[in-house]
């Protein structure tokens, strides 16, 4: 990779990530950085029609090593085609969700050695240099996406049970617990701007004062 940065946020359904991977790049592009937000699944026309599939559902539910291996697929278009290429060029590069969430997800029913077999083919050296894992409660995380959400469909897994939800609070812990250089656990049941200011002076010490 070249000079840019890539950045992810992760956590459970409503914790707020969409929201903290804008106002990031509204700091980042403040300081005349070149910065672009993108999601997962999604972010490349194709990767966005592999989203619908994931997410708005099959008559037939998908097992969890499909939902992994159509995730991984959307990743691999998603890589090559916008964020590797931004990333050389000198990007920094925000993402809403991205491997860790495979890894939460469906990793529990899977196993450690599927994931890390399929992130190492996926992924390979491309992680990221810094991610935040939003934290709060399931049940509240929830609350919050019901009101996002409104009148609109429950996608694929807002429509788990709470014992799912609070399964994934548990599998990020665990990410964060073993990967303790690259995630940054964060508070999520504060005020949007106190979240945010601590967001930013993470990324002020651990990315721009240090390769400044």
């Amino acid at each position: 990779m070249g000079a840019g940065r890539f950045i992810t946020f992760e956590g459970g359904e409503g914790a707020g990530k969409s929201t903290q991977v804008a106002r990031l790049v509204e700091r980042l592009r403040a300081q005349g950085i070149e910065a672009l937000s993108t999601r997962e699944p999604g972010g490349t026309p194709n990767a966005e029609a592999l989203r619908k599939v994931l997410l708005e559902g099959l008559q037939e539910p998908l097992s969890p090593a499909s939902e992994a291996m159509i995730f991984s697929a959307a990743r691999i278009d998603h890589l090559d085609k916008l964020i590797r290429p931004a990333l050389a060029r000198g990007a920094y590069v925000v993402c809403d969700r991205f491997a860790d969430s495979t890894r939460a997800y469906q990793g529990g029913t899977l196993g450690t050695a599927f994931i890390d077999g399929l992130e190492a083919l996926t992924v390979g050296a491309t992680m990221p240099d810094l991610t935040f894992i939003l934290d709060l409660p399931a049940e509240d995380g929830l609350k919050r996406a019901d009101l996002r959400r409104g009148s609109g469909k429950v996608d694929r897994f807002e429509s788990e049970t709470i014992e799912f939800h609070r399964g994934l609070r548990t599998a990020f812990a665990e990410i964060a617990k073993n990967n303790p250089q690259r995630c940054i656990v964060v508070d999520a049941t504060r005020h949007i701007d106190t979240i945010a200011d601590d967001i930013w002076r993470v990324v002020e010490t651990r990315l721009l004062k240090a390769h400044s």
